[in-house]
């Protein structure tokens, strides 16, 4: 009975020590470029982590639009190394959401980014390097 005891206070230590890191490892700068169906997007994603609730920014060049601008993140969640949020776009005066779904591994982010019920891209976001 007590080797279990031990055992699960053990378990649990090690399972604690984990989740900081996941925490440590997404807050910061983010970066990524992929292809949608109107031309090359930039982004630059500030991410914030208090807990597991995810805020931030993101910061855009759609070349295909000709568009630069800024966007907050909402509704951001980190669950394990699943990482979630939506950006509002205003599509000429027509608000869509855009989902990001993520996979955080190392200093990378496997991304799918669902663009309202117009379609869905797959990109891999970087972490930015200190300048």
């Amino acid at each position: 009975m007590r080797l279990r005891i031990q055992t699960l206070a053990i378990v649990a230590g090690l399972v604690l020590l984990a989740l900081p890191g996941h925490a440590a490892g997404l807050a910061g700068k983010w970066t990524a470029e992929f292809e949608t169906p109107v031309g090359l997007a930039k982004y630059a994603f500030d991410l914030t982590l208090v807990g597991d609730k995810v805020t931030g920014k993101a910061t855009f060049e759609r070349v295909g639009l000709g568009q630069k601008g800024q966007a907050d993140l909402l509704e951001g969640k980190l669950t394990g190394d699943k990482v979630f949020f939506v950006e509002m776009l205003d599509m000429m005066g027509t608000p869509v959401r855009i989902e990001y779904k993520g996979a955080l591994k190392g200093d990378e982010i496997a991304f799918t980014r669902k663009v309202g019920d117009l379609g869905m891209q797959q990109f891999v976001a970087h972490r930015a390097k200190a300048q």
